[in-house]
């Protein structure tokens, strides 16, 4: 351990005991968790950031909306609103936050609405909505206000909780040992064929933690889209310069995805959440300018293309190719079949046989 973290441990110390008084007010009842008429399934981490919630908010949506009424509820983390929000074709990051935006994007046929109160939320949803028959709540394993029927919880492979410390140290929320509140954990990220000995290896670090279930889930790129309507059709092979714009915690995995699809990657990267700002955007647009190459693109994240839609932030970008890359998350074998069921089950379905290796 650095000698920085060394001197930031009695902060994390207070930090974690302030936590642990918290989640003692819960577990004794003093501060209260409400249950709710409809299944409500609870998307988190413990870590500040990175593991990939969006993403697995996205596969829940696409299993269940064929069969069930299904709703979205976030915070809206960094939204310059307040207060209950119900998405729509005229609102932006500003009004519901990008994560929210995304989704919303996605799946317009679904709700998708933000509250900093999931409790609030959540009634405000069923009030106006009686016929919603699950709600997924996105980043919300720390908010134990509400009691979900099926408490998810995010890890990411390679950066796991059991090697992180608390905050400010690290970048855990809360205990370690919290994580088995959690009815199952899921491993992001993981590598898309990996051995028995490497999962059994990993699973043996997790037995301190005493988890009910843990899969295994993966990320897969997509082809990439264009940022404004107009742009020409782009075949990775034929780049060879590819400047990557990104405002995620984590973008290891997306960065040597694409170190395959080009010679040179420049990486503009900013903290996570970033809200772009017209220097950053002038920054990007004179590199891109001043680099010569036969073939050069943009390419930024799914989630960071929200918060680019706006016309200031278009004219800055007018005339470069700028293109964002969609990400699905797919399960690992037989942890898809042991996953969807477990989400079926809670929402009181079999899993449907239209679901083929289900």
């Amino acid at each position: 351990m650095s000698l920085w973290r060394i001197f930031l441990l009695p902060f994390a110390l207070l930090y974690g005991l302030g936590v642990w008084f918290r989640h003692l007010f819960f577990d004794w009842g003093i501060l209260p968790s409400e249950s709710f008429s409809v299944p409500v399934i609870s998307v988190g981490n413990l870590s500040t950031g990175g593991s990939g919630k969006t993403p697995h908010v996205e596969y829940l949506v696409r299993l269940l909306k064929p069969h069930f009424r299904i709703a979205v509820l976030s915070r809206g983390y960094k939204r310059r609103t307040s207060g209950y929000r119900l998405a729509d074709a005229h609102c932006g990051p500003a009004e519901i936050g990008d994560e929210a935006l995304q989704v919303h994007k996605k799946f317009p046929d679904i709700l998708v609405a933000v509250h900093e109160s999931r409790r609030r939320g959540i009634r405000r949803l069923l009030n106006d909505h009686p016929e919603t028959q699950v709600i997924i709540l996105d980043d919300a394993f720390q908010h134990r206000y509400v009691r979900p029927g099926l408490n998810l919880l995010l890890t990411e492979y390679y950066n796991p909780f059991f090697r992180n410390f608390l905050f400010p140290v690290g970048n855990l929320r809360e205990s370690k040992q919290r994580a088995r509140r959690a009815d199952a954990l899921l491993v992001t990220k993981a590598p898309a064929v990996f051995s028995p000995l490497d999962r059994r290896f990993f699973l043996k670090q997790l037995q301190a933690y005493k988890l009910k279930k843990v899969f295994f889930s993966s990320l897969s790129y997509g082809e990439w889209k264009a940022l404004a309507p107009g742009t020409p059709a782009c075949k990775p092979p034929d780049i060879k310069t590819i400047f990557l714009l990104s405002g995620i915690a984590r973008t290891e995995a997306l960065e040597e995805h694409l170190k395959t699809q080009c010679q040179e990657l420049f990486i503009h990267k900013y903290r996570d959440h970033h809200q772009f700002t017209t220097s950053n955007l002038h920054k990007l647009r004179k590199h891109f300018q001043r680099t010569i190459s036969h073939s050069k693109v943009v390419v930024t994240t799914e989630k960071d293309a929200m918060r680019l839609l706006d016309a200031d932030k278009q004219k800055i970008l007018e005339g470069m190719p700028v293109y964002y890359v969609p990400v699905e998350v797919f399960f690992q074998g037989p942890d898809k079949e042991g996953f969807d069921q477990m989400v079926f089950k809670l929402a009181g379905h079999q899993v449907p046989p239209a679901f083929p290796g289900t």
